[in-house]
């Protein structure tokens, strides 16, 4: 179903040259792009590589076992 504005672009687009319709062309896709929102695991892997290599390489190896003795100081989990 379209819209009214829909139409309407429509109707005006054909009157554009056609560089001017190039450019109407990169915008609407520059606004989808836009739209689109990259997954959890982009977002995760984007900031992983804003960490300096040293900084990763000072966390503890049992960090996961142990996430909430690190965040919260509760005892340690033994093996």
């Amino acid at each position: 179903m379209q819209t009214e504005i829909t139409n309407t672009i429509i109707q005006k687009v054909p009157m554009l040259s056609d560089e001017q319709q190039q450019k109407i062309l990169e915008f609407v896709d520059k606004l989808l792009d836009e739209q689109k929102s990259p997954s959890i695991w982009q977002r995760l892997d984007e900031n992983l590589k804003q960490v300096p290599a040293e900084e990763i390489a000072e966390l503890p190896a049992d960090a996961s076992e142990n996430l909430n003795h690190y965040l919260y100081g509760s005892p340690k989990k033994t093996k």
